[in-house]
């Protein structure tokens, strides 16, 4: 089984400039609100920070946003307040809407929040990363339905009790995945088959890797093999 175990994410345990190698993944949970975290956002995110209605969400997505910048400027060897973050092109219309990256640096990113809990991978080609929390039983019966035909299959095989987890195991790689093709959910869910078993599929160009969370979690890692 491909699975990472993330690092635990401090403000004050930062890694050391990125050299290559694997994909790195990080795991940060609810932090306390830290008025220094809004100061090393951009005007963009903190425009996208304002547009959240309940203070916890605003705090959540600067908390996670501070993370990602404090980890790419020690990974750039960079302030993380200089660090310029934009959006490839779509891989299906072309606009400027495709997956997040960092201006004119060979190192790649995503992030994903669920309930609490912040996981961010980095690695040297394209990366998408997903953290769930455990879907209860009626999305994994509704939205399972919509999932590629052999997911489908496997999720109705399984005892009732277990398709919860499997379910969000699959669906953590699926988005993962998307997150790293840039396509989201343009691709619809029944397109590419990730699996629901323990062992991850990879789909062609792509290693597909569960990340070890917290109980009642699931997280997946997905990256581009043979670039870089």
């Amino acid at each position: 089984m491909h699975r990472l175990i993330p690092r635990g994410y401090a403000p004050t345990r930062l890694p050391d400039r990125w050299t290559g190698g694997p994909p790195q993944t990080w795991l940060a949970g609810p932090a306390p609100h830290d008025p220094a975290d809004r100061h090393l956002l951009d005007d963009a995110e903190r425009v996208r920070a304002a547009e959240y209605a309940r203070a916890e969400d605003r705090e959540a997505y600067v908390a996670s946003h501070a993370a990602l910048r404090r980890l790419l400027g020690a990974y750039l060897g960079v302030p993380a307040a200089a660090v310029s973050l934009t959006r490839a092109p779509c891989p299906t219309c072309g606009g400027p809407h495709g997956r997040p990256t960092v201006t004119g640096a060979p190192l790649h990113y995503s992030l994903s929040r669920s309930a609490g809990l912040t996981l961010l991978a980095f690695a040297s080609t394209e990366v998408g990363a997903d953290v769930e929390e455990r879907a209860p039983a009626t999305t994994a019966e509704t939205v399972g339905t919509t999932l590629h035909p052999r997911e489908h299959q496997e999720l109705a095989a399984l005892p009732r009790h277990s398709r919860p987890t499997a379910f969000t195991r699959c669906w953590t790689r699926k988005e993962a995945y998307l997150k790293a093709t840039g396509t989201g959910l343009s691709e619809p869910p029944s397109h590419t088959y990730v699996s629901t078993h323990h062992h991850p599929a990879h789909p062609t160009g792509w290693r597909t890797m569960d990340v070890r969370m917290p109980k009642g979690f699931a997280g997946a890692c997905v990256v581009r093999v043979g670039r870089g």
